[in-house]
């Protein structure tokens, strides 16, 4: 599977973003799909995930309450919508996608991912 974020950019604190991450292939209902960042200077965490049906979310203590994560089958994209973002959510964001074989959660196991759309957060 192909993945293809958008939607990034240079927001204010307090402001609003949606990334969008569009993929490729005919199984897309079947992936498991997560959210990860990497900020500068230091290493990717994840940040938010969602299981092949979209009945199940999870969430980073960071981002718990501001950010949602949600799906589009048919249409084979993942958004992550992002509120009330503070400068210490600036950083590269990843789309990512692995089989529904394992645990939604087990963040290891996600094999496919995009380029990344870069959030920009000012103070």
């Amino acid at each position: 599977v192909q993945l293809v974020e958008s939607g990034g950019g240079l927001v204010q604190a307090g402001g609003s973003l949606r990334l969008s991450c569009a993929a490729s292939g005919r199984t897309f209902s079947r992936y498991d799909l997560a959210w990860f960042r990497q900020p500068p200077g230091k290493e990717r965490e994840s940040v938010a995930a969602i299981r092949w049906n979209g009945d199940t979310a999870n969430y980073a203590a960071s981002v718990k309450g501001r950010f949602t994560i949600s799906r589009d089958n048919a249409e084979s994209t993942v958004y992550l919508q992002m509120n009330s973002l503070k400068p210490e959510d600036m950083a590269v964001y990843y789309c990512a996608a692995k089989s529904s074989l394992y645990y939604y959660t087990d963040y290891d196991r996600y094999i496919y991912w995009g380029r990344g759309t870069q959030v920009t957060v000012s103070s």
